[in-house]
């Protein structure tokens, strides 16, 4: 039985600094409606801008997993997607006015309490997860990073680490259930090497960092130059390299806790796929720059498979509705009323029927002596679908006509012939507002895909 999609029952606001600018930063969670998944909105830009979570926006990964839409920006945005997966939240808006996160204490404490505040409730869609069948993997042959992922029976995931330094040595952790990421991962903090830091204070970043949100392992020798640095850059008067390596007093959590926080990464990381996974993750050496290239691997993988994944029905029982009940709720007529029946229909999703027939009209002059049906009513009639979809909202269908607003992405993938029956489902991309019905839209024959596109109709009433 298919679990249902979550959100958050109230708006919760937390502030801070961000970790490269040092600027003050308000980030506000918001519910979000069915199939929205996580996107973060710049409510400090003209139009409030939105990037959604997606592996496809990645631009870099230079001191974290940072995003770009149309000259827009998301930075450090793992963190914050961890607690948001690891919570089984599915859509959620985050607004923010800056382009970082507040970094807070560098793990993803701070971010699941505030969202655990703000209360997670069900909501009346089922959640979409991809079921891992087969062993995924993509290995960095110039780094030796590597990621595996393998069947299980829920979303797990085993980290090992090592940097190749004394002070930190081969790490190992593993969560074997996200509902122990809140006990065992979520307070476990970002960290840093001093060469590394060195670097960072020479091109003026780590502004907002301190003592207390990120854990420094001294590799090296600390110069009095580096040292005085340090000392400004953390605004204290005296530091110490302590026996066990870190800089200063900090106390670590866990004695593992660098490997603890690059899993942590890699659930932020893999949140960018945009399906939640049931499978096992073993990470060996990961880091940003990896995990979002097998997240990128991944989501091109699942759509794919999506792609691929012909439905199956059962065209001997009833249909939801026939030919008569689709007219009472369609203006559509012969011979332009291209499906015939409706198989499945819900708040979300359409699934229709078309028996496609040599008495056809459109068979007599396209084409002559090789009859094929045109592309551009295989898309009308998946619209038809969504129609069904959009009207099946208003009481009263009969006084409403509908009308194209966009087709994005059309593909056509094999010709539609005489005797072939043809089954569409669409299912909506944003739930339906104002009568706008925007939808992915796939059709099959023969046990294959014929055609997909991305719909936007809208219905009017009849003048």
């Amino acid at each position: 039985m298919n679990s249902k999609q979550k959100t958050i029952r109230n708006e919760v606001t937390l502030s801070g600094v961000g970790l490269h600018t040092g600027n003050k930063v308000t980030m506000t969670f918001k519910p979000a409606p069915i199939n929205y998944g996580y996107a973060f909105v710049r409510i400090d830009l003209e139009g409030e801008p939105k990037i959604e979570a997606s592996a496809e926006y990645v631009i870099n990964t230079q001191r974290g997993t940072n995003l770009e839409k149309r000259g827009v920006f998301v930075n450090t945005s793992e963190h914050v997607l961890a607690a948001v997966v690891a919570l089984g939240i599915d859509n959620i808006c985050i607004e923010i006015n800056a382009p970082e996160p507040p970094i807070m204490d560098g793990s993803s404490k701070h971010f699941i309490e505030a969202l655990e505040k703000a209360g997670i409730v069900e909501q009346e869609a089922d959640r979409i997860e991809y079921i891992v069948k087969d062993i995924i993997s993509y290995k960095d042959e110039e780094s030796g990073s590597e990621i595996i992922l393998m069947p299980a029976d829920e979303f797990q995931i085993t980290t090992m680490v090592d940097f190749g330094t004394k002070v930190l040595g081969t790490q190992n952790a593993t969560l074997e259930s996200l509902s122990d990421f809140k006990n065992e991962i979520a307070d476990a903090r970002t960290f840093s090497f001093l060469h590394e830091l060195e670097m960072l204070l020479d091109n003026n970043l780590i502004q907002g960092g301190d003592l207390n949100n990120a854990i420094v392992y001294v590799d090296k020798e600390i110069s009095k130059e580096t040292m005085d640095k340090l000392k400004k850059a953390f605004n204290k008067e005296n530091l110490t390299v302590k026996a066990n390596g870190i800089l200063d007093n900090l106390t670590l959590r866990w004695a593992n806790e660098a490997a603890r926080h690059k899993l942590l990464d890699v659930i932020g990381d893999l949140a960018l796929v945009g399906t939640r996974i049931r499978g096992k993750v073993i990470a060996n050496k990961p880091g940003h720059m990896v995990n979002t290239v097998f997240a990128k691997k991944l989501q091109k993988i699942i759509k794919q498979e999506k792609r691929n994944n012909v439905p199956t029905y059962d065209l001997n029982q009833p249909p939801l509705m026939d030919i008569h009940q689709i007219m009472n709720i369609l203006p559509h007529r012969p011979p332009f009323l291209l499906i015939d029946r409706i198989l499945e229909l819900s708040d979300s999703h359409v699934v229709g029927m078309k028996n496609v027939t040599m008495n056809e009209p459109f068979f007599q002059g396209h084409f002559p002596d090789a009859p094929v049906m045109p592309g551009v009513l295989q898309v009308e009639a998946m619209a038809q679908c969504g129609g069904v979809l959009v009207l099946n909202t208003v009481p009263d269908p009969e006084n409403y006509l509908t009308y194209f607003m966009k087709m994005d992405k059309v593909k056509f993938k094999q010709k539609v012939l005489p005797g072939d029956t043809l089954i569409f489902r669409a299912e909506l991309i944003s739930p339906i507002r104002r009568g706008i019905c925007h939808m992915q839209a796939c059709g099959y024959a023969n046990g294959k895909l014929v055609v997909e596109a991305e719909l936007m109709a809208q219905i009017a009433r009849k003048p």
